[in-house]
């Protein structure tokens, strides 16, 4: 069945590996299980109500990935996006979370228009595959910076960024930054090994080390610090409360809503979910070598579909704009290349509703080597662009991209100088006949972008 469905040996893969791959991609995105609550909770939105709106739009989005285009991607809640709508739209422009999530669903409508209608696969396409490819390397670094984030060992620092004073608060963060170390080196040794499933082993042992640490008092839950038990809590979680956020995108007062900033929030979401959207697909894609000759993705309609259902679909529910997960590439690194990956992720999401406090005690020290790990794995695409003289109009955006995204923390904002210095190059050097007329539309759009939002 699984044969007919996803074609399993024309994708030169097996069930087994694509289960492995699922797990994998999952156990790297269960933190948004966590991450989601808390950040959209500080609305005045009920986290229980939320971390079931993410779960199940998780899963429908996810699903929809799995049999709508075949494809070995997970969506959930977007990082970023989330703390637009809470941080930006909410706190400081005083909208109701109920405002912020009708802007998210009617966003979500007109993704579907643009899918339908083939505008972001053009956009897709006409993105030069150099630039794609320093897109996907730009990716691996902004993972690996999340890693590094996630797990304590990078700090806000007189230089902006630091190392952590690992015996300082020792048997907190000095423990879990440690761990990281330690499950990286073995992540390491297992990938070198060519063990299957080596990301998830390297997740699962750096959890159990974790544990082991928390036993012997190497560390100490500090709940008001934010450092838990790493033990998972078995409980049920109250399904009744999803009933809080569920439709409440249609129940906003436009009384106290303005017309012109209400567009302008719209857009916002837009602009920058479409280009994390493109972005993640491309890097992925890249890195599981699924474009064509041409560099495009066989199967981009159906994949931007269904993140543009899921992202309607959780606003219904409850949550925030609901994307294509860079973590996907967890999953790829291990062998996932189907619709069957992306289905037994979606699976463990909706499983994740009646478990969730096992789910959501997976600490981000242990999902932290893995994002590293795949970090490096996505870097290697590199090699693939020509930094010689005679192609700088082609390396240098995609070098611009590359560097933006880890320092800027935005996908988009990586896609969006790589445009725009692609066009400004190519122009200023008389090449201006190389770059597609949906290149100039972008880059004009970007500059836009950075004038008025």
């Amino acid at each position: 069945m699984f044969e007919r469905i996803f074609k399993l040996s024309e994708h030169k893969t097996t069930v087994k590996t694509e289960v492995m791959a699922g797990i994998t991609t999952f156990m790297t995105m269960a933190y948004i299980l966590a991450v989601n609550p808390s950040v959209l909770g500080s609305t005045g939105m009920d986290t229980t109500a939320v971390l079931l709106a993410t779960a199940l739009a998780s899963c429908l989005g996810t699903l929809c990935m799995a049999f709508m285009a075949n494809l070995p991607f997970a969506l959930s809640a977007g990082m970023g996006l989330n703390a637009f709508m809470a941080y930006t739209v909410v706190a400081g422009y005083g909208y109701s979370w109920q405002v912020a999530l009708l802007a998210v669903f009617i966003e979500g409508l007109i993704f579907i228009v643009l899918s339908l209608t083939n505008v972001r696969e053009a956009i897709f396409n006409a993105i030069p595959l150099t630039l794609k490819k320093g897109v996907s390397v730009g990716i691996g670094l902004f993972i690996a910076f999340i890693g590094l984030q996630n797990s304590g060992l990078c700090v806000d620092s007189a230089t902006l960024v630091g190392i952590i004073s690992f015996p300082e608060n020792f048997h907190t963060a000095g423990i879990c930054a440690l761990l990281t170390l330690i499950g990286l080196f073995f992540t390491a040794v297992f990938y070198t090994r060519k063990m299957k499933g080596a990301i998830l082993y390297g997740i699962l042992l750096t959890w159990i080390l974790g544990m082991l640490c928390q036993v012997t008092g190497l560390y100490v839950p500090t709940p008001d610090a934010g450092f838990y038990s790493l033990f998972p809590s078995w409980g049920m979680t109250d399904f009744s409360k999803l009933g809080l956020t569920f439709g409440q995108c249609f129940n906003v007062d436009f009384s106290a809503v303005g017309i012109v900033n209400f567009i302008v929030v719209i857009f916002s979401f837009l602009f920058v979910d479409i280009f994390d959207t493109l972005g993640t697909l491309i890097g992925v894609a890249t890195k599981a070598k699924m474009l064509d000759k041409d560099g495009k993705l066989p199967g981009i309609k159906p994949a931007l579909l269904a993140d543009s259902i899921a992202t309607s679909a959780g606003a219904i529910l409850g949550t925030s704009t609901t994307t294509t997960f860079v973590e996907s590439a967890s999953g790829v690194a291990v062998g996932g290349r189907t619709g069957l990956t992306a289905l037994v992720t979606g699976i463990l999401f909706l499983v994740s509703t009646l478990f969730a406090p096992i789910f959501t005690a997976i600490p981000s020290f242990a999902t932290a080597p893995a994002l590293i790990m795949v970090g490096f794995l996505m870097v290697g695409t590199v090699t693939e662009i020509n930094f010689d003289l005679d192609n700088l109009t082609e390396s240098i955006p995609a070098y611009l991209a590359i560097i933006a995204m880890p320092l800027f923390y935005s996908i988009s904002e990586g896609i969006s100088l790589g445009v725009i210095s692609y066009v400004l190059l190519n122009l200023a050097t008389g090449k201006s006949k190389k770059v597609a007329p949906l290149m100039y539309v972008l880059a004009v759009l970007f500059v836009l972008k950075y004038i008025f939002l």
